[in-house]
């Protein structure tokens, strides 16, 4: 059964307060992970009457859909201060937001996430090139396809390379040998190799790097000050502990 107007007013206003106080997901979140997906003006996210096209929607209804829309996932600060607005409009506001404003907030979020990781240190040159030629004239349709696709698949690339660039390296070792091939011998797929990236390449290096500190203190003859940072270094177990000491610590021991 349809609700009643009046229970579409008691509902929309008892929603109300507590979204226009909610911090948008883009003043706290990585911009990495995208903003609510534009949906059809015909059925913005579910709406009492999601076959209605917005030009015939009740007043109630017109503002049910966009408290959904605040109500949705990682709503960046463009959506949410301009459907704030609509809400204290009038009903037309209330269809200019959903016709064409919902697009262009959200184009407006999708620029400032495109932005924060073309700012990351971490950011891949395959990534920037894709975001670079999308925030000068990119439609607000083809920022939303690359933060919701693009972007995998960009970074699925770079973390390709990447993989490559860690194998030729001389100091690399063959925990680190072994995950990369495990990778590249199934087709690992682009979350197997970000997951690489972020966590099992730091733990396979640092594998590796207790073995060089155990063949450090194997050698005869070693210094009492060499053998003892050596043990500090495992005893810490970190695998930031373990890698300062191989890169910098050894070569700042006294009477080594």
């Amino acid at each position: 059964m349809k609700p009643t107007r009046a229970a579409l007013i008691v509902a929309a206003t008892a929603l109300t307060p507590a979204l226009l106080l909610a911090t948008p997901a883009f003043a706290t979140t990585p911009a990495a992970t995208p903003a609510a997906t534009p949906t059809p003006v015909t059925a913005p996210y579910g709406t009492v009457a999601p076959e209605t096209p917005v030009d015939e929607m009740s007043d109630d209804d017109l503002r049910v859909a966009v408290l959904r829309i605040l109500g949705g996932k990682d709503v960046g600060v463009g959506v949410t201060r301009e459907a704030n607005a609509a809400l204290n409009g009038t009903p037309d506001d209330l269809r200019a937001f959903l016709k064409t404003g919902y697009r262009l907030a959200q184009a407006e979020d999708d620029r400032v996430a495109l932005f924060t990781i073309l700012g990351r240190k971490d950011t891949g040159r395959g990534v920037k090139e894709a975001i670079s030629k999308l925030v000068g004239d990119g439609t607000p349709e083809e920022l939303r396809a690359f933060l919701e696709t693009g972007y995998r698949l960009a970074r699925f690339e770079d973390d390709r390379v990447a993989v490559f660039t860690i194998l030729g390296r001389k100091d690399t070792g063959p925990r680190v040998k072994e995950e990369i091939n495990k990778l590249l011998n199934n087709n690992g797929s682009p979350e197997e190799f970000r997951a690489f990236h972020e966590t099992g390449y730091r733990l396979a290096r640092a594998e590796d790097d207790r073995v060089a500190i155990g063949k450090i203190l194997a050698k005869p003859n070693i210094s009492k000050a060499l053998r003892k940072a050596a043990e500090k270094a495992l005893a810490d177990g970190t695998p930031e502990a373990l890698r300062h000491f191989l890169e910098v610590g050894q070569y700042e021991v006294d009477g080594k």
